[in-house]
């Protein structure tokens, strides 16, 4: 009897804690998929936004606010951020924001294309700025500053503003996206590890990017091409056989 009565109790402790486990990793990949509701402060405690969601928090106007997201190699990523700006009764002048980009070696990207600082006027509701980072590369001399696979990291916070507007509320909503940028833009070789990836997910093609692009969709399809080209000249220009 009392070998049972253990049994049953070392039972129901272990069904106790596979339960407790299954609800904790449940409601930890629930709230790995939901959107960030809140911003870092520096580097080492910037929001990891996930892929396809839209981080929003709530700061105070000279504030310094920080997220990341992952770009593998292959990949051009545009952070884009809007601020809604304090009522324009309160404020005392025109201000301007900016956001920056930086990679896992916390060096600060070049924009390609975007308009990563605006100029908001004291009548502005919102402001909007974006990024778009040239593509990653897989690999890069030491020397240079080409953006490489790993997590990347967005600053956003107003540079030049009344002293009288500093502390004032604003809500910033902040979405970043990293897209294939194709064939034409791929290249050789391999990154041993992500830069400072740690805290992001990992891009669906892996770090350094699918092997295959649409350079080899177009190197197949010429091939192709190139072969019935040739069958349909020798049927064109062959002798007709004697009878």
């Amino acid at each position: 009897m009392r070998n049972r009565t253990l049994t049953r109790r070392v039972s129901a402790v272990l069904l106790a804690a596979t339960a407790l486990f299954t609800s904790a990793s449940a409601a930890s990949a629930a709230s790995a998929d939901e959107a960030p509701t809140e911003a870092g402060t520096a580097f080492r405690t910037a929001v990891a936004i996930p892929p396809g969601k839209k981080a929003t928090a709530d700061a105070s106007t000279g504030d310094y606010l920080y997220w990341q997201f992952p770009a593998g190699a292959g990949q051009q990523a545009t952070a884009k951020a809007t601020v809604t700006l304090p009522e324009a009764s309160a404020r005392h002048g025109a201000a301007t924001w900016q956001l920056d980009v930086f990679d896992g070696l916390r060096r600060r990207q070049a924009c390609a294309s975007g308009e990563p600082t605006q100029r908001a006027s004291q009548q502005d509701a919102t402001v909007t700025l974006t990024c778009t980072l040239r593509t990653v590369r897989a690999w890069s001399e030491r020397w240079s500053n080409d953006p490489l696979p790993g997590a990347y990291y967005i600053r956003l916070t107003v540079v030049d503003a009344a002293d009288q507007d500093l502390g004032l509320p604003v809500k910033a909503e902040v979405e970043a996206d990293a897209k294939d940028a194709g064939g034409a833009q791929a290249g050789g070789g391999e990154l041993g590890a992500p830069l400072h990836a740690a805290a992001v997910a990992e891009p669906e093609d892996g770090w350094n990017g699918s092997w295959f692009t649409d350079r080899w969709a177009w190197t197949v399809g010429g091939a192709v091409l190139g072969a019935l080209a040739a069958v349909g000249g020798y049927v064109l220009t062959r002798h007709p056989r004697r009878r």
